[in-house]
């Protein structure tokens, strides 16, 4: 089957030879010119993922599907990539850590595939929906704690609330115990940071748990993945636990942050629900923007360009979401029927509970700040510069302040100090800037998750 052909037309001042630059300041001031741009080459269209890094970017809702819909065709096992096979991918390219190979159902085919993503289908089944929305109301409520009181009343929210919730959530979905659970969480965000040794924190934390796990087994999303019929070995467990908390956490974030702006920005229709702003978020601002590397088993042809084998192939999510021949027509199809969660066989496994804890999220920080809002308009806000992923790099706000808590003091010659003690533990902050000055104490000691699952303890 071939995709259907386009007509291409490059507009003036276009080069119709040489490809378009899909990363840096420019493009993340405006991603939709460029996709505006990549159109005029057809349904797909030769870009610059990274600095010397070619790819053929897929734009055209039709042509997104086709290639997502028909793995005979088109492959995700990256091991087959001519230019990194070629030793033309420069070492140290911030493409290599989105797009070379790794041992998970992402990267693989066919029966191999078909076994990890049912071990990581079958485990995700099991989570139950009212506990993961206690869960997330509960990380919320922590997160909201820790910045609410500040006499400012201004926050960040990116940094203080959409960023680490998505990561508490994850850590006690996994069964981290404290300390594992910080170094989980310092790994993951130090790979999306490009902190020097962040997957080794992250891999040795994992392996501890892991082992853990095989010691104590508990009902939790680590055990289950461990216990399923399809007998994984502990590195591949890993793998998929590396791969639930990479592609979920980010783009989970993303999306808290800009249906939250999105819900509180100046053109939103008072009245709408929550679950409106979350789908106009996934429709408009798809938060993994352009991924999913797929490798032609032969020539193929997209409209008028022929694509090599083995060359990697692109989904512009976000460009296919918001094409043109789509949007007119866009009413009458389900809300769901955006790309945001993928399609085919590789289509994300999570994309139900992604969905409730982005609304959940978004809720409890309405339900918690009766009266935020945003410190800037939303058609200020900046975007980060990335290729893969449409997030705003920073989110503002408002809110009357809350009182900050009582602390009793316990009895004996110490109350004093065990009062103060106390006192930081409630309100310092979760994540982001410091806030010497503003009337928070000091952090306590520990990292993120064990700061959370002291509060929930009431420590």
């Amino acid at each position: 089957m071939q995709q259907p052909r386009e007509s291409m037309e490059i507009p003036p001042g276009c080069p119709a030879h040489g490809n378009v630059q899909m990363y840096g300041p420019s493009f993340g001031a405006d991603p939709d010119s460029h996709y505006a741009q990549l159109r005029h080459y057809g349904p797909s269209a030769p870009v610059d993922i990274a600095p010397d890094v070619q790819a053929e970017l897929v734009t055209s809702y039709d042509a997104a599907l086709y290639v997502l819909q028909n793995p005979a065709s088109f492959v995700r096992d990256s091991r087959r990539w001519n230019a990194l096979n070629e030793g033309r991918v420069p070492a140290g390219s911030p493409a290599l850590p989105m797009m070379g190979y790794r041992p998970n159902a992402l990267f693989s085919d066919g029966a191999a595939h078909a076994r990890l993503r049912g071990a990581v289908t079958d485990s995700l089944a099991t989570v139950n929906e009212h506990q993961l929305i206690r869960q997330t109301q509960q990380s919320a409520n922590y997160l909201i704690s820790q910045f609410s009181t500040d006499i400012r009343g201004q926050a960040e929210l990116m940094a203080e609330y959409a960023q680490p919730l998505p990561l508490l959530v994850f850590s006690e979905l996994f069964g981290c115990p404290p300390e594992i659970g910080d170094r989980v969480i310092a790994g993951i965000s130090g790979i999306f940071e490009g902190t020097p040794g962040a997957d080794e924190v992250l891999g040795g934390a994992l392996t501890e748990l892991i082992a853990l796990k095989r010691r104590r087994p508990k009902d939790d999303l680590t055990t289950r993945l461990m216990e399923h019929p399809a007998q994984l070995s502990d590195e591949e467990v890993l793998h998929q636990l590396v791969t639930l908390l990479s592609g979920g956490t980010a783009p989970l974030a993303a999306a808290i942050g800009t249906s939250s702006a999105l819900y509180l920005g100046e053109d939103w229709q008072v009245g709408l629900p929550v679950e409106d702003a979350v789908s106009q978020t996934l429709w408009n601002y798809a938060p993994i923007a352009n991924y999913a590397a797929h490798y032609p088993t032969h020539d193929v042809e997209l409209g008028d360009r022929v694509v090599r084998a083995n060359d990697p192939v692109l989904i512009s999510f976000a460009a296919a979401n918001t094409d043109p021949k789509l949007t007119e027509h866009r009413e009458q199809l389900s809300a769901k029927a955006h790309l945001a969660f993928g399609a085919g066989p590789h289509a994300c496994p999570a994309k139900d509970p992604a969905f409730m804890i982005t609304v959940t999220a978004v809720e409890t920080l309405l339900n918690q700040l009766l009266d935020v809002e945003m410190r800037v308009p939303f058609k200020s806000l900046t975007w980060a510069p990335s290729p893969w992923s449409r997030t705003l790099v920073t989110l503002p706000i408002r809110f009357t302040p809350r009182a900050a808590p009582q602390v009793s003091k316990p009895a004996g010659s110490n109350a004093g100090q065990a009062s103060q003690q106390q006192a930081a533990a409630v309100s310092a902050p979760a994540a982001g800037p410091s806030r010497t000055g503003s009337g928070a104490a000091p952090q306590p000691k520990g990292g993120l998750f064990s700061r959370f699952l002291a509060w929930t303890r009431g420590e």
